[in-house]
């Protein structure tokens, strides 16, 4: 699967860019999925070679509250589109992940009044974690308190079949890969046993599992996946600039390199669940984190938005997201100009990276650690290769790169 190693992903929310309704009516279904095709040669030009696309499966809301895995959104149109999608990826050499919601479905899904209307399920059938512990009302288990958000019964073979079948279906459409939404909640045997017979039969498929917070070098092992989220780095690439404490990132990028002895992590800086670089640390300050994420090792995703520069803050609540999961125009011309300097900055550094692919396994080694100024060396495996990374927040967040020989690589401001 030596694909993987040059990847560096463009990640879209598509409800949220298409300008899809949420929780309103849904209205008549549109092929908006095709809005994502103009903006293709725009990862391109930014240097992403594929894209990591959020839920498109029909869903409630959200899209990860989904009623059937098999079937296009309505909102953002048919089969035919995603087709169409997958053809223009191809064309342009890009590679598409999707985003599989197997921990739990929509209250909506039809299946799930079914089985609670079933006195007694067959348990070779069964897909969904019903409490029956009173006759008169069976009750659906739920993800993390959410009462719209039934859970999978994840020790049913029906539901390692149902999986499977999902899996395989899509990447025979045309996708490369799944991120698994959630992965945390699932018992990692689970994925040890559904993943094996979909390698099989796509042995160049890629896994990405998300997972939060514990051990991310046993959950790889046990489930099988190819990697998880690197969640202790985005944390602490953003509270490090914060609280001008460089400790907490070389205390993170110890931790990265003994992750790297097992599995390449997946790095990023933004994404759909959080508030954006930009509201966090400011534009100065973004640029300094987007040195960080192409220094280190790691397969990189850029958010959509994230290279203009955009500012959404994440809050609780309903419509909580709807900040950080903005309508795009329709094509790359009718965004503003004042994200004009960030998209340079992410084609330089991105460019920079792919220039240096050494990169995807590189270990750091801390050379000054001060609150507010920070130098590592960043080394290929085998110590062949390297280059310096001096970050100061002294006073404009500002980041330098150089190569051995004391070259400017890339410098911010």
């Amino acid at each position: 699967m030596g694909w993987i190693d040059h990847a560096i992903w463009w990640h879209v929310y598509p409800l949220g860019f298409t300008g899809a309704p949420i929780r309103e009516d849904h209205g008549t279904p549109r092929p908006r999925l095709r809005r994502l095709i103009p903006w293709l040669d725009h990862a391109i030009a930014l240097g992403c070679s594929g894209l990591l696309l959020g839920p498109i499966f029909a869903s409630e809301t959200h899209g990860y509250d989904t009623t059937d895995l098999l079937g296009i959104d309505p909102r953002l149109g048919t089969l035919e589109d995603f087709d169409d999608l997958v053809a223009q990826c191809r064309a342009r050499g890009l590679r598409l992940v999707l985003d599989g919601v197997f921990s739990h479905v929509g209250r909506g899904h039809p299946r799930v009044e079914a089985e609670l209307r079933s006195p007694d399920p067959d348990p070779t059938r069964r897909l969904f974690d019903i409490d029956r512990s009173t006759a008169e009302a069976p009750t659906p288990r739920v993800f993390e308190g959410h009462d719209s958000l039934v859970r999978f019964d994840h020790s049913s073979p029906a539901v390692r079949d149902h999986v499977r079948s999902v899996m395989t279906y899509w990447l025979g459409r045309g996708a490369d890969g799944w991120r698994l939404d959630a992965a945390y909640s699932v018992a990692p045997e689970f994925w040890a046993q559904v993943l094996p017979p979909v390698r099989d039969q796509y042995p160049d498929a890629w896994f990405l599992g998300e997972v939060l917070h514990g051990d991310y070098t046993d959950f790889v092992s046990r489930s099988g996946v190819d990697t998880v989220t690197q969640y202790e780095l985005w944390k602490a690439i953003w509270s490090s600039i914060v609280d001008r404490n460089f400790f907490e990132l070389d205390w993170s990028l110890q931790r990265h390199n003994t992750f790297l002895e097992h599995f390449v992590p997946q790095t990023f800086i933004g994404n759909h669940d959080v508030t954006r670089i930009a509201s966090r640390v400011g534009q100065d300050g973004s640029a300094l984190a987007l040195a960080i994420l192409m220094t280190v090792g790691g397969i990189p995703s850029i958010y959509y938005g994230d290279e203009q520069g955009c500012t959404g803050v994440k809050e609780e609540g309903l419509g909580g997201d709807d900040a950080i999961r903005p309508s795009f125009p329709e094509a790359p011309d009718g965004m503003s100009s004042l994200g004009d300097d960030m998209v340079r900055a992410h084609q330089e550094l991105i460019g920079m990276r792919r220039r240096y692919p050494w990169l995807l396994r590189a270990r750091t080694q801390p050379l000054v650690v001060e609150n507010e100024r920070y130098r590592y060396r960043t080394s290929s495996e085998d110590g062949s290769q390297s280059l310096e990374v001096e970050l100061d927040l002294s006073n404009m967040p500002r980041a330098t790169v150089t190569d051995p020989f004391g070259t400017v690589v890339w410098t911010s401001g």
